[in-house]
């Protein structure tokens, strides 16, 4: 079978590298590999997979924040996602978190660790937003809680909070692959999640439901879905929200579905942001 290679030059690279990478996955591209000196990101589909007007829709929705050059090159099939895997290095987040791919070595010191096999799937822990959630999650309380992770990608953050005590964890994704991937990554750090394939329909039956929920997308999937999110969260509950920029933190407060929340904490790191909000008791 033969390939087609991608060679895509950002200028500047990050968070654009790891964006771009959710966004081909959902093409049919297989793997990546990543060269931050050259700005190069370099993305394999099979040929009967390649859609060349697709990737320039896709590339265009960036054109106003970042400069973009592709190349185009049919490969022979080969090991791509070796090269990655040479290439990746565990997060760590402080002492409260190690996030690593199954080759890394384990680091007995460090309170929560994962095993995380990204595939295709976003939340290797190395975009900002992710590790913006994860740092909201250190000082929080889990035990006996139901979670929902909406958007959950490789299920890093259901994993985590399972670890963290909940007793209940639902993770959902909208893409198959994804919802493949957070299985197979539930299941390699023996953490019991429920996973689905959907989108936040699958939330319509679940009123008051959770006492946290998190949501890492984008800004308009956030705002768009709002509504869920607060039709399933109890009272007293937890909202954690990221994958926008800082300047988009007042237009998210600004949802009217978030009039009953109070913000208690807001941290951003680059050029991202992270919210926690609490869900107002009744008579208060």
């Amino acid at each position: 079978m033969t390939y087609i290679a991608c060679k895509i030059t950002l200028t500047p690279f990050k968070p654009f590298n790891e964006i771009l990478i959710a966004y081909l996955g959902e093409l049919g591209f297989e793997s990546f590999t990543e060269d931050a000196l050259s700005n190069e990101l370099i993305a394999y589909i099979p040929s009967i997979q390649f859609d060349l007007e697709e990737v320039k829709k896709v590339l265009s929705s960036f054109q106003e924040e970042v400069s973009i050059d592709i190349e185009v090159n049919s490969i022979e099939k080969k090991n791509w996602n070796k090269k990655w895997e040479d290439s990746f290095e565990p997060i760590r987040i402080n002492q409260f978190c190690l996030i690593r791919a199954p080759f890394h070595a384990a680091d007995a010191t460090i309170k929560y660790e994962l095993i995380i096999e990204p595939k295709m799937s976003f939340g290797t822990g190395h975009h900002q937003t992710t590790q913006l959630m994860i740092e909201l999650m250190q000082s929080a309380k889990f035990n006996d809680k139901n979670v929902l992770d909406m958007g959950s990608g490789t299920g890093i953050l259901a994993i985590l909070a399972k670890k963290m005590g909940a007793k209940h964890v639902d993770a959902i994704d909208i893409e198959e692959w994804a919802y493949e991937n957070m299985q197979e990554n539930a299941n390699r750090n023996a953490a019991e999640i429920n996973c689905y394939l959907g989108d936040s329909n699958l939330l319509t039956s679940k009123e008051n439901g959770y006492g946290v929920v998190f949501a890492n997308i984008n800004k308009n999937i956030l705002l768009h879905d709002m509504s869920y999110f607060d039709h399933v969260l109890k009272n007293g509950g937890e909202l954690y929200l990221s994958g926008f920029f800082k300047t988009d933190v007042d237009e998210i407060l600004a949802s009217p579905f978030l009039k009953k929340y109070r913000t208690l904490e807001v941290i951003d790191k680059d050029e991202w942001a992270a919210l926690k909000l609490a869900k107002a008791i009744e008579g208060y």
